[in-house]
């Protein structure tokens, strides 16, 4: 099961594992019918993967927990703090404002200094990184899901073709069809005198 790897949260795969991801990446990019036991491999590589995910995810909390605590109880826990604000920093996290108040008391010692220049620099780079994002323009979300619809792209540019209205199958009965007028009753014929020969 892939694990974990040191501080920054990476993953270390066994021997067994890179066989399964190498099969999984050449069926990827030469696609071929899989055989049974390559789609259970790969089944299982996915469950561990999520699995590992979800555990550093959770060792991420943990750590940060821990580091909310010792932040808490400075100056007496200075060396804890600032090794735990260097493993934090190694998994992705962004100093706030009270890690840098926190390295700023803590400035007349050497690696609080440096980790204070460290934790700046982390913090400049995430307010360039949101400023470059604003900036970027943004495509609606209903064009991108009509780009990725098969046709969406060329006829990205067209107008929209009007729907027509539906003809009907048969044609529509007209009231005289549906009512037809009432027939009068036929007027019985005249009974014809004969005149009787005397």
């Amino acid at each position: 099961m892939p694990t974990p790897y040191g501080n920054r949260g990476g993953m270390a795969f066994g021997a067994e594992e890179l066989r399964v991801l190498r099969r999984a990446l050449a069926l990827a990019l030469h696609p071929t019918p899989a055989s049974d036991e390559d789609v259970r491999d790969c089944l299982r590589l996915a469950e561990s993967v999520d699995e590992a995910a979800r555990e550093s995810a959770r060792l991420r909390a943990f750590l940060l927990a821990d580091l909310d605590r010792y932040r808490a109880a400075l100056p007496g826990t200075v060396t804890g703090y600032l090794s735990l604000l260097t493993d934090a920093l190694e998994v992705g996290h962004k100093p706030g404002a009270d890690d840098l108040a926190a390295l700023r008391a803590l400035r007349g010692n050497p690696k609080a200094a440096a980790l204070l220049d460290r934790c700046r620099a982390v913090a400049e780079q995430g307010v360039r990184d949101r400023l470059e994002a604003r900036q970027r323009p943004r495509v609606p979300a209903s064009r991108a899901r009509l780009l990725a619809l098969p046709g969406g792209l060329s006829g990205a540019g067209q107008e929209p073709a009007k729907p027509k209205p539906a003809t009907p199958q048969r044609p529509v009965p007209t009231p005289g069809e549906v009512f037809p007028p009432k027939r009068r009753p036929a007027q019985p014929p005249a009974p014809s005198q004969h005149l009787v020969a005397g």
